[in-house]
């Protein structure tokens, strides 16, 4: 068994399987970005790039995460991917981009061989923990999602879905102690080609499904959530943090929280899973 978490021993992504097992899929593969959303955000508001086109850096020196965070991946260790879609959502469904990706994400590794992940609402890709079982281990990153609505120049908006996923990053490599990556959950060899191969397999069946099947989607989202049943604080910028219960993710893609003056839902903020009393 080769010894994927050394960097010299990474083997880069495979463009010609890529294209066999993605026909779908427009995907470029370059050595190094700044940040694929970024690049591919700017082509496609210009037209330059259309729905179906997928970008994919082997190495990404400044992507952009929420909040204007910053993830930088070590070469060949990680999928830093974006990719441009046209949904036919409803415009008040695009919230449910993230989710929706999330889930495609989480599919997709399982498809692909590796573990089972849950989803922390409303961007990033987690290793269960057990704290809501009283256990100290908390839940660990395995990878961020990032959507935007792009309006182009001429035609209808399209969205930029983005996710960095740590795949043999070793834990030296690893930017805090509360992320983790696929091969450090136990999967030996993981393979990014066909790893990307089922995650946008898995986004295309679930863009495709939701005008007919969103209730279903909006359940596999709910079972995959980790964030519902937890104690959370929610920071919000420019306001005063929210504490409380988070009690569902509600059919416009808000979390609500079940605070000491009430429910509240939120639509944008960073929620940190708190240990229970």
């Amino acid at each position: 068994m080769s010894d994927l978490r050394h960097p010299l021993m990474r083997p880069h992504l495979d463009p010609e399987r890529l294209a066999a097992l993605a026909p779908r899929w427009q995907v470029v593969v370059v050595d190094t970005s700044p940040s694929t959303h970024q690049a591919l955000a700017a082509e496609a508001r210009t037209g330059a790039a259309g729905p179906g086109t997928v970008l994919v850096a082997e190495h990404q020196t400044a992507g952009r995460g929420r909040l204007d965070r910053t993830w930088t991946t070590p070469a060949r260790a990680a999928l830093t991917v974006s990719l441009v879609v046209e949904p036919t959502l409803p415009d008040a469904d695009w919230p449910w981009l993230p989710l929706l990706l999330g889930t495609s994400v989480a599919a997709g590794i399982e498809a692909a061989g590796g573990p089972r992940c849950g989803l922390k609402w409303p961007n990033d890709v987690m290793a269960p923990g057990r704290g809501a079982a009283g256990d100290d281990r908390p839940d660990l990153k395995v990878g961020g999602l990032l959507a935007e609505r792009v309006e182009r120049e001429s035609g209808p908006a399209v969205a930029v879905l983005s996710l960095g996923l740590n795949v043999t990053t070793t834990p030296e490599e690893l930017p805090v102690p509360t992320a983790t990556s696929l091969v450090a959950l136990g999967w030996a060899e993981p393979d990014r080609t066909t790893l990307l191969t089922e995650v946008l397999a898995a986004v295309a069946q679930r863009l495709e499904a939701w005008p007919t099947d969103g209730d279903r989607l909006r359940g596999e989202y709910a079972e995959r959530c980790l964030t519902v049943g937890r104690h959370v604080r929610v920071e919000r910028p420019g306001a005063v943090p929210l504490t409380g219960e988070a009690v569902e993710v509600a059919r416009d893609g808000s979390l609500v929280v079940d605070t000491a003056s009430g429910r509240r839902p939120v639509n944008a903020g960073d929620v940190v899973h708190v240990r229970p009393f």
